[in-house]
Parts: C-alpha cells; sequence; structure tokens
C-alpha cells in the first residue's frame, strides 16, 4: 500500500494541482480568444518552427510534445484542414510521415507569439522572483526528462 502524503506534501500537491489547472485554462482561454489557436496548435508550431526545415516526424513530434500517437495525428489532421502545417513523406526515407510548418502557420505563430507572452508573464512570471524562477526550473529540469520518459497511454 502506497503511504499517505503528509500534511505539507499534500498542500504541495494541491496547490501544485489547482493552480497548474488554473493557470492551463487561462493560457488556452486568452490563446483561443486573442488568436484562434489551441495551446496544442500553438506548441506544435513551436516545435516545428524550431527544427530544422521546420519539418519533424511524426513520432518524434508525438514524443516530444508528450501527445500519444493517435493524438498527434488528430491534432495535426486538424491543423493540415486549417493551413498551419502540411504532412508529408520523409525526405530521408520516404516511409515515415512529418510535420511541416506552412508559412501561414508561421504567420500565425509570429502573430501569436506576443499576445501569448503577455499573458503568460500577466499570469505567471511576473508574479515570481529570480529564486522562485530558479526553483521552478530546478525542480521541473529535474522531472520533466523523467515524465517524458514515460511511455504515454492514451
Amino acid at each position: 500500500m502506497t503511504r499517505p502524503l503528509s500534511d505539507s506534501q499534500q498542500q504541495a500537491w494541491r496547490a501544485f494541482v489547482e493552480s497548474s489547472w488554473a493557470l492551463h485554462t487561462r493560457l488556452e482561454e486568452d490563446l483561443r480568444a486573442t488568436t484562434g489557436l489551441s495551446m496544442a496548435d500553438f506548441h506544435v508550431m513551436v516545435a516545428l518552427s524550431e527544427a530544422p526545415g521546420h519539418r519533424v516526424r511524426m513520432g518524434e513530434l508525438a514524443s516530444r510534445l508528450v501527445f500519444s500517437p493517435s493524438r498527434c495525428t488528430y491534432q495535426i489532421t486538424s491543423m493540415v484542414k486549417r493551413g498551419l502545417v502540411s504532412r508529408q513523406s520523409c525526405s530521408d526515407d520516404g516511409r515515415g510521415q512529418e510535420a511541416v510548418l506552412t508559412d501561414a502557420g508561421m504567420a500565425a505563430l509570429t502573430a501569436a507569439a506576443p499576445l501569448h507572452l503577455a499573458t503568460v508573464r500577466e499570469t505567471f512570471i511576473d508574479d515570481l522572483d529570480d529564486a522562485e524562477i530558479a526553483a521552478i526550473t530546478r525542480v521541473f529540469g529535474r522531472l520533466g526528462p523523467r515524465l517524458r520518459s514515460l511511455p504515454v497511454t492514451a
């Protein structure tokens, strides 16, 4: 049987869960209201914009974004319909598929980025001091790689 959380652990866990859900909801709502993009759209476009040739194999993209393969396929299909990305055969072997950021997708990302940044600053960054930012970076910099290495089940 798993040990129960101590009072301080329970307080930390609840504060994290409730605040992170509220933050994600606010970021999602503001991004949709100002740009029409979802957080998933935005993160896909960021990942593609940072990749060589603005293209990433679908499996690698799913892994990077911690999406199941089916969720990644659904997301990319939705974005293809809106002209934000295209899907192409892999240039190196032709068997796999790559998601490729289109010019329209890059324009949408370029327009959305400053609006999203303003919300990130207003709801998160500007309320933290340097020590708090360092602590968050240290904690999630350590947890993130382990969490991303776990299999995505749905």
